[in-house]
């Protein structure tokens, strides 16, 4: 017989908040419009310049040339979202179908222009379940927008309005930007047309412990403020090096602190969507160990993929990793930040520490089939159907790897399979990604795991 364990869990959210604003109406029993979204597939790259001189930031600090170049190049990005709940009174006393009442949300944001034809990026919050997106320029024309693309995992959308001859911002090297460096952040806030900020850079590879995927973000003093999401954070050249999107508060407005999506991961997540429908997500092949007594400088190595990049190229279980291509690697956040401007197949020059021995490989990046549940600290992958069979599932999300301290106190080890989550069959990986995040913090959440014993586990999160 299968062993019914029931562990509670208490769960807290991070303090990190996107920056979009929303409003919304009600309509009854209003008409659906049609949608102004239609996903394409284009196999064009977006043709953006891209700078990759270092320039040292004390060179200029008037601020005057950056501001102009950029302003309007920065859009207001506006999306309405019609869902349809039912009015219990109405449907009682005049039947279900009178009881329907559309409700329009209305999101805010703002957007960047990075071609002259007309490609904007900006963060998939701002324009997410949009069935319309509509674009306002600094001199007040306005667009309807076509959606091309999405990277959740990043918050990075890519939309096109029609036209030619727009100013655009050309990206800069966000591996470049350096700590103090003097920054602005340009966007939409409370919805005023566009504004600019200044700032300097407080910190790179910034983890938000568990409030977003994301896991690399440039920190900055910039003042940004609800609507900011999407818009540009420029260098004093008028570099775009990364795209604001979320704020540390308590209050929902600017308290001191800023989060940026390097512009280095959003280039490559747009080239993707333009050249391959989708993001290429790729993998070093390691597991890392966490920091513990001794603190170490640098991403230790846990565990190595067998056949991975990593395992290929002669790195070994405890080795440090310390640089990625010449870029100090101090943390996790780091690597992950390096790992996701890159695609599979590309090279990586991986330096290390071997019992005090610096050295170099080349790393080939492979093709990354393991989706990360980060609320949960958890690695996640597809159970395989022969596996799924022997231990008669119609599927499930297998864990390659728990980071959490207290799933692994509680006994969770990598192997456990993902059955179920509030009852509802977890067919795969991303299913399991979808519900727990949906979820998580919102809401009791049951979730049924098989153990390596092949007896099934509850545990409970409040």
């Amino acid at each position: 017989m299968k062993r019914i364990g029931e562990i509670l869990l208490i769960s807290m959210l991070g303090g990190a908040l996107t920056l979009g604003a929303y409003v919304t109406f009600f309509t009854e029993n209003a008409a659906t419009p049609s949608s102004g979204i239609h996903t394409t597939e284009k196999n064009a790259m977006v043709q953006a310049n891209y700078n990759t001189t270092r320039t040292a930031s004390f060179e200029n600090t008037d601020f005057t040339h950056a501001a102009s170049e950029t302003l309007n190049a920065v859009v207001h990005v506006k999306n309405t979202a019609i869902t349809t709940s039912v009015d219990p009174f109405r449907a009682y006393f005049y039947g279900q179908s009178q009881g329907l009442q559309k409700r329009a949300q209305v999101g805010m944001g703002s957007g960047v222009i990075i071609s002259s034809d007309g490609y904007i990026i900006t963060n998939n919050h701002v324009i997410d379940n949009a069935t319309e997106i509509e674009i306002t320029m600094d001199n007040k024309k306005t667009y309807i927008a076509t959606l091309i693309g999405t990277d959740v995992k990043n918050d990075i959308a890519l939309v096109k309005i029609e036209g030619h001859d727009f100013p655009y911002i050309t990206f800069g090297n966000s591996d470049n930007v350096k700590v103090g460096e003097w920054v602005l952040a340009v966007g939409n806030p409370y919805n005023l047309t566009s504004t600019v900020t200044a700032g300097i850079i407080s910190a790179k590879g910034r983890d938000l412990a568990g409030s977003s995927s994301i896991d690399s973000f440039l920190q900055t003093d910039a003042a940004v403020n609800p609507g900011n999401s999407g818009g540009a954070l420029v260098n004093i050249r008028g570099e775009l090096i990364g795209i604001n999107t979320a704020i540390s508060s308590q209050t929902g407005s600017f308290i001191g602190y800023s989060f940026a999506v390097p512009s280095n991961i959003a280039k490559k997540v747009i080239e993707d969507i333009m050249e391959y429908g989708t993001v290429q997500r790729a993998m070093i092949g390691i597991s890392y160990s966490i920091k513990g007594a001794h603190d170490f400088e640098g991403v230790k190595i846990g565990e190595i993929t067998p056949d991975g990049g990593a395992d290929m190229a002669g790195l070994h279980k405890g080795d440090v990793i310390t640089k990625i291509n010449e870029v100090k690697i101090s943390e996790f956040s780091d690597l992950s930040g390096q790992l996701s401007a890159k695609r599979p197949g590309d090279n990586l020059e991986v330096t290390f520490s071997r019992n005090g021995k610096e050295m170099t490989r080349t790393v080939t990046l492979t093709k990354n089939n393991f989706k990360e549940l980060k609320v949960l600290g958890l690695i996640l992958k597809d159970l395989e159907p022969q596996e799924a069979s022997k231990y008669q599932l119609n599927g499930g999300a297998k864990i390659a790897s728990v980071s959490n301290r207290d799933l692994l106190n509680l006994g969770v080890e990598k192997g456990f399979i993902i059955v179920k989550i509030n009852k509802k069959e977890v067919r795969n990986a991303d299913d399991a990604i979808q519900l727990i995040s949906s979820k998580y913090g919102k809401e009791v959440m049951y979730i049924e795991m098989m153990n390596n014993r092949g007896q099934i586990e509850r545990y409970v999160f409040r």
